[in-house]
């Protein structure tokens, strides 16, 4: 057993403070990693502040991790001590159901292990997240990371990132194709990097006109306030898929009535309070109003390899770790341009 130093919530109420954790030496499938940089989440705050229901305390937030291999179990064949490597959402789940067969482990039947705010498979120990300055975590839900991609960069991927990757595949977007992306904060600025590198065109509905022009330069071809009904009554029947990344209150039927014959409304982001989905609104041509989170390891992986090979990385602002109670407070706000990054050196003192 190692101990580890932390950033911790120990309430609902209160900052998160420096904590110690222990960390398991790594079994013969372990990956033991040093972490360098973690990604600040809007979900930390979500479970940090006890909004879920489900929080556990003390909890280290923290599931958007690249770091350096310091050990390998005997068994481990994909990483050797030195690697840069990603820890996402997931640190394991029961590989054997329907799900985890099809390579979904965000959908495990038995209840997927979360990377902070879970238990491990022994049924018994609370997992413990990337605040904090070493991970162990199994080979199989260990993801390779390339080396010239920028660390800090990298690791919103694996939460930000793949959460607009998966969409984009799933609903099978190409070349020629019109994909809207609905806010543009951490989760929409990615939305616009990678369905443009897709080929899409991809058009911007924010409230934050002042974040116009960065639109424009990570890729997309328009971009509309979200509250102009003019402009937006302009663009009915438009799009192919509309990925909807905000987690407030609003009104679905304004974005519904974009999508064509045939078009899908993806919620990405999560509202506190249910959102009303107007019935005309889907059967008046055909549409479909669906849900995705993240995705699984594979396609993690998948989403990794093709951001390094476009040179595709999160926009980030590095914080220390004594700054992450600010950046909370900040991210609530949306004074972030476009995600937070702890530099985890400054744990280490």
């Amino acid at each position: 057993m190692t101990e580890t130093p932390a950033y911790a919530a120990f309430d609902p109420k209160s900052p998160l403070k420096p904590h110690t954790i222990v960390r398991r030496e790594p079994g013969p499938h372990d990956v033991a990693i040093e972490i360098l940089f973690t990604g600040v989440c809007h979900s930390d705050v979500h479970q940090a502040r006890g909004e879920w229901g489900a929080s556990k305390f003390p909890m280290v937030p923290g599931h958007e991790i690249v770091g350096r291999v310091e050990k390998v179990g005997a068994a481990v064949k994909k990483f050797k001590v030195g690697d840069l490597a990603g820890v996402g959402c997931m640190v394991d789940a029961c590989r054997v159901c329907t799900s985890c067969d099809r390579g979904l482990e965000q959908y495990c039947e038995d209840g997927t292990t979360w990377t902070y705010n879970s238990i491990e498979r022994d049924g018994k120990t609370p997992t413990q997240g990337g605040y904090s300055t070493n991970i162990v975590v199994d080979e199989r839900f260990t993801l390779r990371v390339d080396p010239l991609q920028p660390p800090s960069g990298v690791a919103p991927l694996l939460c930000a990132g793949v959460t607009m990757y998966s969409p984009l595949k799933t609903w099978k977007v190409e070349r020629g194709q019109r994909v809207a992306i609905v806010g543009f904060g951490g989760l929409g600025h990615m939305g616009v990097k990678l369905a443009s590198a897709m080929g899409a065109e991809v058009t911007v509905f924010s409230s934050s006109p002042e974040k116009k022009a960065d639109a424009l330069k990570f890729g997309a071809s328009e971009v509309v306030s979200s509250r102009d009904e003019k402009a937006l009554a302009k663009l009915e029947k438009r799009f192919d898929l509309i990925l909807d990344t905000v987690s407030s209150q609003h009104d679905l039927s304004a974005f519904l009535r974009l999508a064509k014959l045939d078009g899908t409304l993806v919620m990405l982001g999560v509202p506190e309070k249910p959102l009303a989905v107007p019935a005309f609104g889907l059967i008046g041509a055909r549409r479909r109003f669906a849900g995705s989170l993240i995705g699984g390891i594979a396609e993690t992986q998948e989403m990794l390899d093709f951001c390094a090979e476009r040179g595709i990385a999160a926009e980030v602002e590095v914080i220390p770790m004594r700054d992450i109670n600010v950046a909370y407070d900040r991210m609530l706000r949306s004074d972030v341009r476009y995600r937070f990054a702890i530099d985890v050196s400054s744990l280490r003192g």
